[in-house]
């Protein structure tokens, strides 16, 4: 774990006035872009793309915003940019944590 990003006891999913802040864990080349639950206070998302030249993290905002049905420009990788451990803030009126966390969890295709 990257030391001072991310505390374990934290929830992966923090809502702000704007949007909600995510804290996730990449795992790329995967053969599939999928959630594979909390670790260490993090979301673990596996991504299909590799981790050159920025694919995963532009992989990573394309899955997060096609999930949760919100603009592309609407997420915006804050820090992590070439590490697993990443902070992504996702600004959308009325976007609320508890339901985002209920569809990256698998059980909704869509929250705005």
């Amino acid at each position: 774990m990257q030391p001072g990003l991310f505390s374990p006891s934290t929830c992966w999913c923090q809502g702000l006035a704007d949007g909600v802040q995510l804290c996730v864990y990449v795992q790329p080349n995967a053969k599939a872009t999928e959630t594979m639950g909390e670790f260490n206070g993090a979301l673990k998302v596996r991504l299909n793309a590799p981790p050159v030249d920025g694919k995963a993290n532009q992989a990573l905002c394309a899955w997060l915003a096609e999930r949760l049905g919100v603009p592309r420009h609407a997420v915006y990788l804050e820090a992590g940019h070439n590490r697993r451990y990443k902070k992504i803030r996702i600004t959308a009126a009325g976007l609320d944590a508890k339901a985002v966390r209920v569809a990256l969890s698998g059980n909704a295709s869509s929250v705005y």
